[in-house]
């Protein structure tokens, strides 16, 4: 019954933080920020949607927090850049407001004081852990020592969008290592496929040598994945 609450709670922000909220609306808050009467029509929209997911008056004053919340932390991000940064703080602290309240109203302390301990302690954490910092950190800076030598070689020094090969390849082994902890082998063989496709469609009228540099990087990247990724499946299943 308690995650139902939660879920609903959630879903109520999504749809009112996104579905329900005009571009306009956006451009308004953004410009004039607290002046804006559509920062107020959209957290008017939010709280209505909480109180009628949560669907319970006698708990009135949980849409309250929330309406107070939810404005306090736009108006806070109106004053930002408009950065993904910042955009995800901002979902970050939507959805930290409504767990808290969850938790304040309708989960048992003494669960979470025992349940948080108990999880933190368990082995399989720390090895999901430790693999998904693997393969997002220091993986990326040992495939780009390997390739290095032959990515100004290649003319790739200056090609592309900034960092954009970077989260590329954190995104590829991220999802190399979830398939294969998650036994989604013919996931995971389409993603290869895709990747191909994007990556080596249009080979023909790439230099050999940059076509090369593409291919070893992209071998090493799903290699080393896939091997951290076995490592921690068998580690899952026996400890």
């Amino acid at each position: 019954m308690e995650l139902i609450i939660l879920l609903r709670l959630i879903l109520a922000h999504l749809l009112g933080d996104f579905l329900l909220q005009p571009a306009k609306w956006v451009k308004a808050k953004n410009s004039k920020k607290e002046r804006a009467p559509e920062m107020y029509y959209h957290v008017l929209v939010v709280t209505a949607l909480t109180y009628l997911f949560l669907w319970d008056r006698t708990m009135w004053y949980l849409p309250l927090i929330v309406m107070v919340s939810h404005l306090l932390i736009d108006i806070w991000k109106s004053h930002r850049a408009h950065t993904f940064a910042y955009f995800l703080a901002d979902q970050l602290l939507h959805i930290s407001v409504i767990i808290v309240v969850w938790i304040m109203f309708y989960f048992d302390a003494n669960t979470i004081f025992t349940w948080i301990p108990k999880y933190f302690n368990s082995v399989h954490f720390w090895i999901l852990i430790i693999a998904y910092y693997l393969v997002t950190g220091p993986l990326g800076i040992a495939i780009g020592n390997a390739t290095g030598k032959w990515q100004k070689e290649a003319g790739m020094d200056t090609a592309g969008l900034d960092k954009a090969g970077i989260w590329i390849g954190r995104c590829e082994r991220v999802l190399v290592l979830t398939f294969i902890i998650t036994n989604q082998y013919t996931a995971l063989g389409f993603l290869m496929a895709a990747k191909s496709i994007l990556r080596f469609g249009d080979a023909e009228d790439r230099p050999q040598k940059k076509t090369e540099y593409i291919l070893v990087g992209t071998l090493i990247s799903f290699a080393s994945a896939a091997i951290i990724g076995t490592i921690v499946s068998y580690l899952l299943h026996n400890y």
